[in-house]
């Protein structure tokens, strides 16, 4: 061997004791930390944990308490929108009720009156609130009626049908706020 592969291999050996030593010296540093975070690793992280925890009660107890005023707030003034829509009729209602005192032609009140009428069933509907169209001889259905009493069927067929319309039902955006009452055939 020539006196350079020599040098070569010398400095070869001596490159893997420097990293044969360093990464013995990482690891025992390693494991001296490992153990001295072993010993304060559960008390630190049981602290850290219990300091998550009390900020995520904090935090939920927050947005319950603000989701709770939101709904009162919007309890208060769900209905403001069709109150607002139903001034003007009542405005309309008022001003029938003064023509009323002071005027006697009939059917001018009566043009009045029902004048008003359309004007709140067009509020009504503009709002989701729709009548039932329920007429005698239909089946009764106990999602959409509410029976009131029973008589005996005037015919066979009025049997289990609705024989009379006592109320009508009236459904909000295709939901029942008002069932009908109805009387059946027995």
């Amino acid at each position: 061997m020539s006196e350079k592969d020599n040098k070569q291999e010398l400095e070869n050996e001596e490159l893997k004791d420097t990293t044969a030593s360093a990464e013995a010296e990482a690891q025992e540093e390693h494991a001296d930390q490992a153990g001295t975070n072993a010993e304060i690793s559960p008390a630190a992280e049981l602290a850290e944990m219990k300091d998550k925890y009390i900020r995520l009660m904090a935090e939920f107890e927050n947005f319950r308490r603000r989701t709770a005023k939101e709904r009162i707030d919007f309890a208060k003034t769900a209905s403001q929108d069709v109150m607002s829509d139903l001034l003007p009729v009542i405005d309309d209602m008022e001003r029938a009720r003064q023509s009323m005192e002071a005027t006697r032609d009939v059917d001018a009140l009566l043009q009045g009156l029902e004048l008003v009428f359309h004007k709140l069933k067009h509020v009504t509907q503009q709002k989701g609130l729709k009548p039932m169209n329920i007429k005698a001889g239909d089946d009764f259905d106990s999602d959409m009626h509410d029976a009131v009493t029973q008589i005996p069927a005037p015919s066979e067929e009025l049997k289990g049908k609705i024989v009379d319309v006592i109320e009508k039902g009236y459904t909000l955006n295709d939901k029942v706020i008002r069932f009908a009452k109805v009387v059946i055939g027995a």
